[in-house]
């Protein structure tokens, strides 16, 4: 780990001040993912600016839900109103990690996590790997090696890293805005496809603080609901997962919303999945037609061709799910 600096500035304003006056430096809330990669040098920050103080931590109801940056994961996810009004974003915070980590992790850190490719993380030594997401232009590890974790969609010749979040894969269902201190993104201008810069993850300017995250009180998320598959039942990451909200009237889908995790390089919201739903009668085998049209672009490479047929079934299972609630 380098040195760095530390600074806990008491408002908003000097946090970033601090962080404009510093090209490298970083803001530090739970530190659950930052911290891991300074000790492994993947990150390497000249300064730290503790961002705990901020007056960011509650959660307010209203016709849109505005869940403050620096809310706990465990404290969003047993909130009893986010319980009711989006269980699907409940079940993905409580699939992820640990209690521990999730009584560290923030909504705003959570937004900010990076991949965890075997190769992202290895930058130190003789036997150190390519990466171009650490180093633009040195190469993609993951290609020609080990990529049983690694994404079937949104890929690039460049990169193949997979968006590890559970939050954020019920956030792209959810018509979630992120709130900056410059501006309101849709969650799904939040992130940006690798192409020829996979070091560039998001939108944000450097300095540009996420304040909050806002969700519209949308009566039919309500009927949601996470699926996550992975090779063992806790503190493990998706290798696939589905989220998934459906309006049914009559025995017919009215709206539909879709996301998939563990599965593409971003949170990845899937407009064919939602229009091959709406106007149809709910049934298993559209549900099996319906996986068919959100993994059609998938690109698999030699270890992870299994993801694009648990992806559909993930995604078949959680949709059964949702259409049975009453």
């Amino acid at each position: 780990m380098n040195l760095f600096t530390y600074q806990r500035p008491a408002d908003t304003n000097a946090a970033i001040q601090a962080i404009n006056h510093d090209d490298h430096a970083k803001f530090l809330a739970g530190g659950t993912t930052l911290i891991d990669l300074m000790k492994l040098n993947v990150e390497q920050p000249t300064q730290l600016v503790d961002i705990n103080r901020l007056p960011l931590n509650q959660i307010t109801i209203k016709d849109r839900v505005h869940i403050d940056a620096n809310v706990r994961n465990s404290d969003l996810a047993n909130h009893e109103s986010i319980k009711k009004l989006f269980p699907v974003l409940s079940e993905a915070l409580l699939s992820g990690a640990s209690p521990q980590l999730r009584n560290m992790a923030t909504v705003g850190g959570n937004l900010m996590q990076r991949t965890r490719c075997y190769y992202f993380r290895d930058p130190s030594g003789s036997g150190a790997s390519p990466c171009n997401k650490r180093t633009p232009g040195s190469g993609c590890s993951a290609i020609d090696g080990f990529n049983r974790i690694h994404a079937v969609l949104g890929t690039s010749d460049k990169c193949i890293a997979t968006h590890p979040s559970d939050m954020c894969v019920a956030l792209a269902a959810l018509d979630a805005s992120i709130i900056t201190n410059q501006r309101t993104i849709p969650f799904n201008d939040f992130y940006v496809a690798y192409g020829d810069d996979p070091v560039k993850e998001t939108i944000l300017n450097h300095g540009e603080l996420i304040t909050a995250v806002e969700i519209p009180a949308t009566p039919f998320f309500a009927r949601s609901h996470y699926l996550k598959v992975r090779d063992r039942a806790s503190y493990e990451f998706a290798l696939a997962s589905a989220a998934v909200a459906l309006e049914v009237q009559g025995g017919k889908i009215a709206q539909a919303r879709v996301a998939l995790g563990g599965v593409a390089s971003k949170p990845w919201r899937s407009a064919e999945a939602e229009k091959a739903l709406v106007g149809q009668i709910a049934a298993d085998d559209l549900y099996a037609k319906v996986a068919e049209a959100a993994l059609a672009g998938a690109r698999p490479q030699k270890f992870n061709e299994f993801k694009i047929v648990l992806a559909k079934r993930t995604l078949v299972r959680a949709l059964s799910t949702v259409a049975a609630m009453t």
